[in-house]
């Protein structure tokens, strides 16, 4: 009798920590409604000079609602992906995959600096955040909703690599690599899979218009000098600085805990609480990672030798963003505007240079563009 009106209550208590997530979901899409917005609002990155959405390239297969696509189908994977998380969480309280979900789409909150640091330039058609607020204002345009889907991004690598690793270790005896180096095993795998879904997912977004990325050093990217133009080597290769940590920290080795589990334990404040240990261990160790991401790109950007631009800018209704003044020398029209963070941390200590002149081979110019 006693055990089963103990397992009521842990019953109760497993629906009753489900149904919260109802409330904070719920406020969390308020919070959101009310502060969105569509279009470039804010003087800060408003081109005055130009009146609706313009665009002077045309995006994959001249589709025109590219936006309104990826935004939807963003809405319908994230519900998808909160309801594979409540089921995963009462049927086991504390998943590790759930709790990674939740750590590498917490990163979202360095989003603005990982947007300055390589150049991303988002569509400011998207649903953003107001422009002005002071985090916000380190993106060069706009900062969108739909980087909520960063676990997806993030963490999906980690499911095909470990299932392949399982496949090796199952055709391998016991002292082969796959089973004396399982995590660096796992690391390579994913650091293959990653670049390539990256490869895949980022040229296909940038070539239907959501971002681009403004300026890309010419070796190593594709389509340089072109509106969507990517720096293939080193973003595909950068992101998995991400996806490696956040697959290692979830492999279980053959004691059935994960390798955030074992580094849990060593936060011995948090004993009585190993489920938020865990969890801590999984964001600080991600953000970690995501930090180092923007730390290799904003080494290119202080360097200068991201000098390709994407041409012509895709987003007129926005001012060019032109920290370098890259944009004005391959004769692209202005207005432009250097951003936050334009001095020191580009490698300027005066910010946006005041001259600078047209090159002669300029290939921004609207004839050239244009083909005349």
């Amino acid at each position: 009798m006693s055990n089963r009106i103990d397992a009521n209550v842990a019953s109760s208590d497993k629906a009753s920590a489900t149904w919260m997530w109802g409330p904070i979901c719920l406020a969390v899409i308020g919070v959101i409604a009310h502060f969105a917005r569509e279009g470039a609002v804010s003087p800060r990155i408003a081109n005055p000079e130009v009146t609706g959405v313009p665009r002077p390239v045309e995006f994959l297969f001249g589709f025109g609602h590219w936006v309104e696509f990826h935004q939807y189908l963003t809405v319908v994977a994230m519900v998808a992906l909160l309801v594979i998380c409540i089921t995963a969480w009462r049927r086991n309280p504390g998943h590790p995959y759930v709790l990674m979900a939740i750590a590498s789409t917490a990163i979202v909150w360095q989003d603005p600096v990982m947007n300055w640091a390589p150049y991303a330039v988002y569509n400011p058609q998207l649903w953003h955040w107001p422009e002005d607020w002071p985090l916000v204002t380190l993106s060069p345009t706009v900062e969108p909703f739909i980087v909520v889907g960063y676990a997806l991004f993030y963490f999906g690598p980690y499911f095909p690599a470990v299932w392949v690793l399982r496949r090796l270790q199952a055709r391998r005896p016991m002292d082969a690599f796959v089973w004396r180096r399982p995590l660096l095993s796992l690391a390579a795998l994913i650091l293959v899979f990653g670049f390539v879904i990256d490869m895949l997912l980022e040229v296909t977004l940038v070539r239907t218009g959501l971002y681009v990325y403004s300026q890309v050093i010419p070796w190593g990217s594709l389509f340089a000098g072109t509106t969507f133009q990517f720096p293939l080597i080193w973003e595909s290769t950068f992101v998995t600085f991400v996806m490696i940590p956040a697959g290692v920290l979830c492999y279980r080795d053959d004691t059935g805990r994960t390798v955030a589990e074992k580094l849990a334990q060593r936060l011995r404040i948090f004993q009585s609480r190993p489920v938020l240990a865990t969890f801590l261990v999984m964001f600080g160790i991600v953000n970690i990672a995501y930090f180092m991401y923007g730390a290799a790109f904003a080494a290119i950007r202080a360097s200068g030798v991201a000098t390709a631009v994407a041409c012509p800018y895709p987003y007129p209704e926005a001012k060019v963003y032109d920290p370098q003044g890259f944009y004005e020398r391959e004769g692209q029209p202005g207005p432009y505007f250097g951003g936050r963070w334009d001095t020191w941390m580009t490698g300027q200590p005066g910010g946006r240079p005041q001259a600078n002149p047209l090159k002669e081979n300029a290939g921004c110019l609207p004839a050239r563009v244009s083909g005349a």
